[in-house]
C-alpha cells in the first residue's frame, strides 16, 4: 500500500496560491518587484511559479499511473486525451472570454481575427497559453512515461534538453539566438499559429508559451514524474529525502553553469532553466518533506496551501475568469485605486491587493473543501 505524502499536496497548493498571487497585482504598472518576472534572461522568484507547477504535475502522475497501467491502454489513453483536450479547451475559452470588449461606449464581439492596425500585427484571439502549455505538457509526458517506463523517460528528457540547445543555436539569430528577435521558435508559432492568435506582450508576436518552448516543458513533467516515483519507492525516509536534496543540489549547479553557454530564460524555456527549476523545486520539495513527514510540523499554515490543491486548476482557472469579469464591468483595480493605493502606497497597494485575491480565493477552496467538493479537471 502506497504511504500518503501530504507535503506533496501542500507543494501542489502553494504553487497556485503563488500562480494566482503574480497573475493578480493591483496594478500592472506598479508590481511589487520580487512579483516580476525577468525580463528575459534571468530568473526572478515569479519565474519559479509555473516550473514548479508542472513539476507538481509529474508528482502527482508518479501516483496515479501504476492505476492507469493496471486499467491498460484504452481507458489511459482516453483518460489522458480527454483530460488534454478539457484543460486546453479551458485555456483557451479563457482567451476568449468575455468575448465581448468595450470600443468606446458601446460593446462589440471579439472577433477570432482582427485587421491589423496601420504599421502593427493582425490581433485576435490568443490560441496558447498556460493551461494550454500544462495540457500539452501533460499529455506528452504521460505518453513517454506510460509507454516508456523509467530509463526510456530519463533519456528522452536528456535528449529533449540537448536537442533544444542545439536546434536554438543552430536555427536562431547568427550571433544571438536567445535574443526576442533571434529565437527560432517565433519564426513556427507564425507559421503554425500565425501572429494573429500569438501573445503580444513584449511589442512584437512572440509566444513564451509556444510551441517549440513546450518541448523541454515537457521534461520538466516527466523530471517531476521520476522524483515522485522514486520517493514512493523509498518511502519516508531520512536517506529519501537527503538523495533526494544531493540531486536538486547537482541540478541546481547544473543548470549554473549552462547558463554560461545558454542562458535561464523562461520565455523560450531554456533548458538550462528546466534543470536549475528543476533543481530548486526539489529543494523545496526536500524541506517540506523534511517538515511535514519526518518531523510532523504542520498546522494552519500547512492547511492554508493544501485546500488550494483539493480543486486546483478549477481555482486557477475561476481566478482567470473573475478580473475579465471585472474589466467589462469596468470595475477592474477599484480595490486598488480606491483603498489599497491611497492607503498603502503604489507598490505597497499592489501587493496587498495582490494577497487580498489570493485569500478571496482560498476562502472559495476552503469553502469546497469544507463541503467535500472537488472539482477535477
Amino acid at each position: 500500500m502506497k504511504q500518503r505524502f501530504y507535503s506533496l499536496d501542500v507543494f501542489r497548493g502553494a504553487t497556485v496560491a503563488f500562480m494566482i498571487l503574480v497573475n493578480n497585482p493591483g496594478s500592472w504598472n506598479y508590481i511589487y518587484a520580487p512579483l516580476e518576472h525577468a525580463p528575459w534572461h534571468g530568473c526572478t522568484p515569479t519565474d519559479l511559479v509555473f516550473p514548479f507547477f508542472l513539476f507538481a504535475v509529474g508528482n502527482a502522475m508518479a501516483f496515479v499511473m501504476p492505476r492507469l497501467q493496471e486499467a491498460g491502454d484504452a481507458v489511459f489513453l482516453k483518460k489522458v486525451f480527454t483530460r488534454t483536450l478539457l484543460i486546453f479547451g479551458i485555456g483557451l475559452f479563457l482567451n476568449w472570454f468575455p468575448f465581448v470588449k468595450w470600443s468606446g461606449d458601446h460593446l462589440v464581439f471579439r472577433a477570432w481575427t482582427e485587421p491589423a492596425r496601420p504599421g502593427g500585427e493582425p490581433g485576435g484571439i490568443r490560441i496558447l497559453g498556460v493551461l494550454q502549455r500544462i495540457a500539452l505538457a501533460y499529455c506528452f509526458a504521460s505518453l513517454i512515461v506510460y509507454y516508456g517506463r523509467i530509463r526510456v523517460a530519463l533519456v528522452t528528457g536528456v535528449v529533449v534538453l540537448l536537442g533544444y540547445w542545439a536546434v536554438c543555436l543552430s536555427a536562431g539569430a547568427a550571433g544571438d539566438p536567445y535574443s526576442l528577435s533571434g529565437y527560432f521558435g517565433t519564426a513556427v508559432d507564425k507559421a503554425v499559429l500565425g501572429p494573429a492568435h500569438m501573445y503580444k506582450g513584449e511589442g512584437v508576436a512572440f509566444d513564451p508559451e509556444g510551441l517549440a518552448s513546450t518541448l523541454p516543458a515537457v521534461v520538466q513533467v516527466i523530471f517531476g514524474y521520476l522524483v515522485g516515483h522514486y520517493i514512493i519507492q523509498k518511502g519516508k525516509t531520512y536517506e529519501m529525502i537527503a538523495s533526494l536534496f544531493v540531486v536538486g543540489c547537482v541540478f541546481i549547479f547544473t543548470g549554473f553553469c549552462w547558463d554560461m553557454v545558454f542562458p535561464i530564460n523562461k520565455k523560450i524555456w531554456s533548458s538550462s532553466f528546466v534543470v536549475y527549476t528543476t533543481g530548486l523545486a526539489i529543494l523545496v520539495l526536500c524541506v517540506l518533506m523534511y517538515v511535514i513527514e519526518m518531523r510532523e510540523v504542520k498546522g494552519w499554515w500547512s492547511k492554508f496551501f493544501d485546500v488550494f490543491g483539493k480543486n486546483a486548476l478549477f481555482i486557477f482557472m475561476i481566478s482567470g475568469i473573475l478580473p475579465r469579469l471585472y474589466g467589462l464591468l469596468r470595475v477592474s483595480g477599484w480595490m486598488y485605486d480606491h483603498i489599497f493605493s491611497p492607503a498603502f502606497g503604489f507598490l505597497n497597494g499592489s501587493l496587498l491587493d495582490a494577497v487580498f485575491t489570493v485569500m478571496t480565493f482560498w476562502l472559495l477552496a476552503y469553502l469546497l473543501d469544507r463541503k467535500k467538493i472537488y472539482i477535477k479537471v
